[in-house]
């Protein structure tokens, strides 16, 4: 895979201390306040948020032939015992190397495999001083899909369903996707029962191999049974997990 995005597809932008990658082919320009949720409050273009750890927000705005893009803005977070000094603030090693645009590049590659994630539609890099960064992201907003933990809370997953993400999942591994944080909330279905995967922030391409794919696996196990664990009415059981294997066995 190419370690830079395509310059017919991607155009940049940049300012005394920030720099900005696009699609063109959805939005004419982006600003730097574009990465401030404060900036969409004053439109009153904020749709909605996700409350995690953090904020996540969701946006829209008019993007080329006046279509409506519908986005979610990310900021990158540390984690950590670091994150009590710095919650922002990266290390900064080259613009093309900085998380926010390595994310952007994966989710491109990614759907030119057409692999089933959102659609990446820019990114920012803040340099602070020459060893800090700040990096935040636009992406696709999947209209109607919610997350597997909040379906999973109300509602069983069919077989079928359960088979299907096991297959995604396999999608993803034959094509050498290392998911680095596979877990049940981030995996969503839409409301075409179509399953997705998000958040790829430090992941990257491998050679195919079973033990990094059986990792990823256990991962995402050791996710479900937490899950259970934490609510005994989570709607998770061993005969889910073998119908998950099925799928991604098939």
């Amino acid at each position: 895979m190419s370690s830079r995005l395509n310059n017919d597809k991607w155009q940049t932008a940049q300012t005394h201390n920030s720099h900005i990658w696009f699609d063109k082919s959805l939005i004419s320009k982006v600003e730097q306040n574009w990465f401030h949720p404060e900036h969409w409050q004053k439109l009153g273009a904020v749709t909605g948020e996700s409350k995690g750890r953090y904020t996540t927000y969701f946006v829209r705005t008019e993007g080329v032939n006046n279509q409506a893009v519908d986005m979610v803005l990310r900021h990158y977070y540390r984690g950590g015992l670091i994150s009590k000094l710095s919650k922002r603030s990266f290390i900064f090693t080259g613009l093309h190397k900085a998380r926010a645009y390595q994310e952007l590049l994966m989710l491109s590659q990614m759907r030119e495999l057409e692999l089933p994630v959102p659609r990446p539609i820019a990114a920012q890099v803040i340099k602070n001083k020459p060893w800090s960064c700040q990096n935040d992201i636009l992406i696709e907003l999947i209209d109607g899909a919610q997350d597997l933990f909040h379906f999973l809370t109300k509602q069983e997953l069919t077989d079928t369903l359960w088979q299907q993400v096991g297959k995604t999942i396999k999608q993803f591994h034959q094509h050498g996707v290392f998911h680095s944080d596979l877990n049940i909330h981030n995996i969503l279905m839409d409301q075409n029962e179509k399953i997705w995967l998000i958040d790829f922030d430090r992941c990257h391409f491998k050679s195919p191999d079973s033990s990094w794919q059986q990792a990823n696996l256990d991962r995402l196990l050791r996710s479900l049974n937490k899950e259970k664990t934490l609510n005994p009415d989570f709607h998770f059981n061993q005969a889910n997990w073998q119908q998950l294997l099925a799928g991604y066995q098939s």
